[in-house]
């Protein structure tokens, strides 16, 4: 008999979900909308300390407003980080823009504020200016955004802030996804908090997270009938699906607080074998480390790869993944711009998602570290 899966991330239910869901079954209200959107929309606002959200459909469809409600059009060039999910990049292609890769830094992964900047000059000297930088904090790392919105600012370039991993990170003290011009939220299945599928934009404009709201129900206009003057995207999140974010924000603290746990145990694990490289927090930096990652060096190791551990772990029923293959070395946008050294590259290599959901227990780390001890120490 085959040992039960460890998964990469599931979801983690709590008990007031179903208490929201009943309510809004019991009021019928099961349409898109409804008082729970209202209320998950606050209670992000509360957490975050942002004015205003939009919970919608998905993260992808909240980076695409984003590019929206900062004018990016035909044409144009957006600044994204390389090393990242392909939703960071896609809506810059629905926009018809051209994404432009920037690579990592060594010290959070994240987007290189050197490489940022030699890409605006260069963009800028080749006479277009790029129309906004899209950063995302890996893995709930935060990326280095002073130094990001200082390039942003001096150049006058918005930044949509990719938080859809760091709900709960923070960035000296203020919360991911309030530090950009707009901030974008994911709550996917695997996310540190689901709504099944969902996500939100958040910004302190009233008027924009408004004009979001009306784009993303089809753009209606204020009549009888239904008149459009722009067009529209079906983008709002179901009232059914922001009752169970309601109730996944109740449990919000005890999911970062247990994610950060699962860092700490693999950490004392496997913190000491050489060749094994953990990402540290830099002085201000809070990750709610949403996914555990080792980089897996196989001149250190021995010749052992993360793919050796990897496919181990596949044996044993235990998921894992390699970290995001970079944009610039994705097939599909191949022939975009890219700046930087190969960082990205690099860590794509050796790096590997360890499991790390919160509602992992002691006889799941069991099963996990007899797999790694046993490879490592052989």
């Amino acid at each position: 008999m085959s040992l039960p899966k460890i998964w990469l991330s599931s979801p983690h239910m709590g008990t007031q979900e179903q208490v929201f869901v009943q309510s809004a079954f019991d009021t019928n209200w099961i349409a898109p909308l409804g008082p729970h959107v209202d209320g998950f929309e606050a209670d992000l606002c509360a957490f975050t300390g942002a004015k205003h959200a939009a919970a919608l459909s998905s993260g992808t469809a909240a980076l695409h407003l984003g590019l929206i409600l900062l004018d990016v059009k035909a044409g144009d060039l957006v600044l994204c980080q390389s090393m990242t999910f392909s939703a960071s990049a896609n809506p810059i292609v629905y926009q018809g823009a051209t994404p432009v890769f920037i690579d990592s830094e060594p010290d959070t992964w994240n987007m290189d504020p050197i490489a940022l900047e030699t890409a605006i000059k260069d963009c800028i000297a080749k006479g277009k200016k790029p129309k906004a930088i899209i950063p995302v904090h890996l893995y709930g790392m935060p990326a280095k955004m002073n130094e990001i919105l200082h390039i942003a600012r001096t150049y006058e370039i918005p930044v949509l802030e990719d938080a859809a991993e760091a709900l709960g990170s923070t960035y000296h003290g203020i919360p991911c996804g309030t530090l950009g011009d707009l901030g974008v939220l994911s709550f996917n299945g695997n996310k540190i908090i689901t709504t099944s599928s969902g996500g939100a934009l958040i910004g302190n404009d009233a008027a924009t997270i408004q004009q979001a709201r009306f784009l993303s129900t089809q753009a209606r206009d204020q009549a009888p009938h239904y008149q459009h003057s722009h067009i529209g995207y079906n983008y709002r999140m179901s009232n059914v699906l922001a009752g169970i974010g309601r109730g996944q924000m109740v449990v919000l603290p005890e999911r970062v607080a247990q994610r950060r746990s699962n860092y700490e145990r693999y950490l004392a694990v496997l913190g000491n074998i050489t060749g094994i490289q953990f990402v540290p927090e830099p002085d201000g930096f809070y990750s709610n480390r949403w996914l555990t990652t080792i980089l897996v060096d196989p001149a250190l190791t021995g010749g052992i790869t993360r793919e050796t551990i990897r496919l181990k772990l596949e044996e044993h029923n235990i998921e894992s993944r390699p970290l995001w293959k970079p944009m610039h070395l994705q097939p599909v946008f191949a022939d975009c711009p890219f700046y930087g050294d190969g960082t990205a590259a690099r860590l794509f290599e050796q790096g590997l998602c360890l499991p790390s959901g919160s509602n992992l227990v002691d006889a799941d780390f069991s099963r996990i570290f007899e797999v790694l001890t046993q490879i490592l120490s052989s």
